[in-house]
């Protein structure tokens, strides 16, 4: 069972207790490269990097020991709508990291010459990413589908738009971007709520109140991109998708249904075996879908040898008819519910993945299922829902690709 607050300054609290000897809490922030100016690229990621260089009162070995030194660890993560901070630990140590989580968030002070270092760090990391055009290619379709808009610029930055960032910079964007009413702590571990609670408005509680007063840029204008870029890899990189729903519209489930039925982990999903297993012609096939605040996007991934590529395509969208033409009946159905039941079920006994789930559900909904109440979400999903999910967005004409020759 879940237990919330909500602090006087607007910072939200979730936890789930559980008996385990090792806790796991975080704080997500409703901040991350969408929120980025033009000027601005890169910055996100750059500060989430620069928040464990140093605060007020510690260095940067001490901000990286204070949950190592006693086994435990802290990490962070910047998406296109969030930054998140984490830590496990034994579940003896939650004041010391609920304390370290407020410093770095509230007191960080952003040393000019750490962020000149971590500048050159970023850029390497943008220099190894471009090794991994199946990585890449992703970031890249986003950025063709979204074009002048914040959600398609890449999360890294570019050599040219870090260099021209400074201290003043993030600052700037911490005092207007990490609004308290847009923030979460989360949490799951063997501590009582009440007592949580009070670490939480120890540490978090004494930072003033900044509540968000801009809005984020919407994106409206949905094109149709169809691009080959010469690449000198062995293998072609292929990305065929199209605008999808966002994360409050009810249509998202029967997506993430049909998500997973095309091309999800399971060996048997109809795209592995149509490319994979029946032809021979890619070892690696995905299907995903991206939703945001205001927009979304699905599409399916797979690298193949260059002269197997247009086969794929026609095998993928003889896949999307079908789904379209003929509704599932009640033994497919029942197969894909069960089949996304059983990884959602897999995925709750990893309690970092539920930290995580629980923390953006409550960001997001501000509500938090239990894995019971999305079973029963996911078995209300019927086939004709599925198909006309289908029908609405696999449209051919509508669908952008990419491809990495």
């Amino acid at each position: 069972m879940y237990k919330t607050a909500v602090l006087d300054n607007g910072i939200r609290v979730v936890h789930k207790f559980v008996e385990s000897d090792v806790g796991h809490c975080g704080l997500i922030i409703n901040a991350g490269t969408r929120d980025e100016s033009v000027s601005q690229h890169g910055i996100a990621h750059l500060t989430e990097h620069m928040l464990f260089k140093g605060t007020k009162k510690r260095r940067a070995f001490h901000v990286l020991s204070r949950m190592e030194d006693v086994g435990g660890e802290i990490d962070a993560y910047t998406t296109k709508e969030e930054t998140c901070i984490t830590s496990s630990f034994l579940h003896e140590f939650y004041e010391r990291a609920i304390e370290l989580i407020n410093d770095i968030i509230f007191n960080s002070t952003f040393p000019s010459k750490e962020i000149e270092k971590e500048k050159e760090v970023i850029i390497d990391e943008i220099n190894s990413y471009k090794d991994s055009p199946a990585e890449m290619i992703f970031d890249d379709f986003e950025d063709l589908i979204y074009p002048k808009h914040s959600l398609g610029r890449n999360i890294l930055g570019t050599k040219k738009s870090l260099k021209a960032l400074d201290n003043k910079d993030i600052k700037s964007f911490i005092s207007e971007k990490y609004n308290t009413d847009q923030m979460v702590f989360c949490s799951i571990g063997n501590i009582k709520f009440d007592k949580l609670l009070r670490y939480c408005n120890k540490y978090f509680g004494n930072n003033p109140a900044n509540r968000r007063v801009y809005k984020r840029q919407e994106f409206s204008n949905r094109i149709v991109e169809n691009k080959i870029v010469k690449f000198n890899t062995h293998q072609a990189h292929c990305v065929l998708g199209t605008y999808a729903y966002t994360f409050n519209d009810p249509k998202r489930l029967p997506l993430f249904l049909i998500s997973n039925l095309l091309a999800g982990p399971g060996m048997n999903s109809r795209l592995n075996m149509a490319l994979r297993e029946r032809n021979g012609i890619s070892y690696n096939i995905e299907a995903n879908y991206s939703p945001y605040e205001d927009t979304g996007n699905f599409n399916i991934y797979f690298g193949a040898d260059k002269e197997n590529v247009e086969y794929g395509i026609e095998l993928i969208f003889k896949e999307l008819d079908l789904l379209k033409d003929k509704k599932l009946g009640p033994l497919q159905l029942s197969k894909a519910k069960k089949q996304l039941i059983g990884q959602i079920a897999i995925g709750s006994e990893i309690h970092s993945n539920i930290l995580l789930s629980l923390g953006k559900s409550f960001l997001i909904y501000n509500q938090v299922e239990t894995i019971k109440q999305t079973i029963d979400e996911i078995d209300t999903v019927t086939g004709e829902q599925i198909q006309k999910v289908a029908n609405e967005l696999f449209v051919r004409d509508k669908f952008s690709s990419l491809i990495y020759y």
